[in-house]
C-alpha cells in the first residue's frame, strides 16, 4: 500500500507547489493593483484640482476683462493706464509659462494628470484580471487534488499562465488590450 500512495503523493506535492506559485503571483498582482489604484486616485485628484484652478483663473480673467471693457466705455472712471494693466493681467492669466499657472499651462497639466490617471486605471484593471485568473487557477488546481482529474491540473496551470500574461500587460503595456 505504501508503494501505491507514493506516486499520488508526488503529484500532490507538484500541485501544492503550483498552488503556492499561483498564490505568490496573486499577492504580487494584488499589490500592483492596489498601487495602480492609488496612483489613479492621486492623478484624478490632481487633475480635478488643476481644472478647478483653471476655472478660477477663467472667472478672474473674465472679471478683469469685463472691468477693462466697461472702463473703456465710460472714460473718466478709470485711467488708460488702469485699463492697460487690467488687459495685461488678463493676457498673463491666459498664458504664464514661467509659473505654469496660466490657463494654457493649467490645461496642459490637467490633461497630463488625466492621462496618468487613465494609464493607472488600465494597469489596475489588468492586475485585477490577473488576480482573478490566479484565484480561479488556485481553485481549479485544488480541485485536481480532490478529484484526481489531471485535466483540472492543466486548467489551473493554463489559468496561471493567463494570469502571468495579464500581469505582464499590467506592468509593460496596460493599454494594449481592453477587456
Amino acid at each position: 500500500m505504501a508503494g501505491h500512495g507514493a506516486p499520488h503523493s508526488s503529484e500532490n506535492k507538484g500541485v501544492a507547489l503550483l498552488i503556492a506559485v499561483l498564490a505568490l503571483f496573486l499577492a504580487i498582482a494584488e499589490t500592483a493593483a492596489k498601487s495602480a489604484q492609488t496612483e489613479a486616485l492621486s492623478a484624478n485628484i490632481e487633475g480635478a484640482n488643476l481644472w478647478s484652478f483653471f476655472q478660477a483663473r477663467t472667472i478672474r480673467q473674465t472679471t478683469v476683462r469685463t472691468a477693462a471693457e466697461a472702463a473703456a466705455l465710460a472714460p473718466g472712471d478709470a485711467t488708460a493706464a488702469q485699463i492697460q494693466r487690467w488687459t495685461a493681467t488678463a493676457a498673463r492669466w491666459e498664458s504664464e509659462p514661467e509659473t505654469g499657472e496660466g490657463r494654457r499651462e493649467l490645461t496642459t497639466r490637467a490633461r497630463a494628470a488625466e492621462a496618468r490617471r487613465d494609464r493607472a486605471m488600465e494597469r489596475y484593471h489588468m492586475f485585477e484580471y490577473a488576480s482573478a485568473s490566479f484565484q480561479v487557477g488556485i481553485v481549479v488546481a485544488s480541485a485536481s487534488i480532490i478529484t484526481g482529474v489531471a485535466l483540472l491540473l492543466w486548467g489551473g496551470m493554463g489559468l496561471g499562465l493567463l494570469g502571468v500574461g495579464l500581469a505582464a500587460l499590467g506592468f509593460f503595456a496596460p493599454g494594449l488590450i481592453h477587456l
